[in-house]
């Protein structure tokens, strides 16, 4: 399977000087599946011509609001209407999450509680994994016929199904341990001293990334995102 990456940022450079850019990541992410992957980098204008050009697309992360007045949000949404319209599998992360939902008639705000960082436990019906998380946006409103398949106690729509090709994860699967281990010494003043502390206790906690990369793996190759993670 041919996966497009639509990459909406970049991770900081003492992200990328350790654990790699996107691209990295996310190939590490996928390695045990054995994905191609192209990258269009389209927080600089780099749009893939449609919904052809791969088998399925992955939309990263971004530092940026999914609700923000940048040039590349409006055609980046258009592009994912059309992937979703043409049932192209489609799978997103952190502001991916956010962004998929808002382009089809969700709502994204900056969460006025506050921030989600480090190893977070997610409530998946009666099961619990964990995942990494950096982010204070959140989903609130989903659109007309998504579902919500995990919440966590601060985030009520982790991970969710806009219909059976489309799988979107608000925290971040493709960072190991070490990816926010370095984004709490670069980036911890951004985050409240507690958050901070609580975050540096479980960098050594085991994550799920594993798991969440095979649920993302199957619906890019043909399963149903709203039984993936049963």
């Amino acid at each position: 399977m041919h996966l497009g990456i639509l990459q909406c940022g970049h991770v900081p450079d003492e992200v990328a000087s350790t654990d790699g850019p996107y691209a990295t990541l996310i190939g590490s992410l996928f390695a045990h599946r054995g994905f191609s992957q192209s990258l269009w980098s389209v927080v600089d204008g780099d749009f893939p011509d449609g919904p052809e050009a791969a088998d399925g697309w992955l939309v990263t992360g971004s530092k940026h609001g999914a609700y923000e007045d940048h040039p590349w949000i409006p055609p980046l949404e258009a592009l994912l209407r059309a992937i979703h319209g043409a049932g192209r599998p489609l799978v997103g992360i952190c502001f991916g999450h956010q962004i998929i939902a808002q382009a089809l008639g969700g709502t994204v705000v900056k969460y006025p509680e506050g921030w989600a960082i480090g190893a977070t436990e997610i409530a998946v019906d009666d099961r619990h994994v964990t995942l990494n998380s950096w982010h204070q946006d959140q989903v609130v409103a989903l659109p007309d016929g998504s579902k919500t398949l995990a919440q966590t106690s601060f985030c009520d729509h982790a991970i969710l199904a806009h219909g059976p090709r489309t799988l979107t994860v608000q925290a971040h699967p493709e960072f190991p341990n070490s990816v926010v281990e370095t984004l709490i010494e670069t980036r911890g003043d951004t985050v409240p001293a507690p958050l901070i502390d609580q975050a540096k206790a479980k960098l050594t906690a085991a994550n799920d990334n594993r798991l969440l990369a095979d649920w993302l793996a199957d619906v890019l190759e043909g399963a149903d995102a709203q039984q993936v993670t049963r």
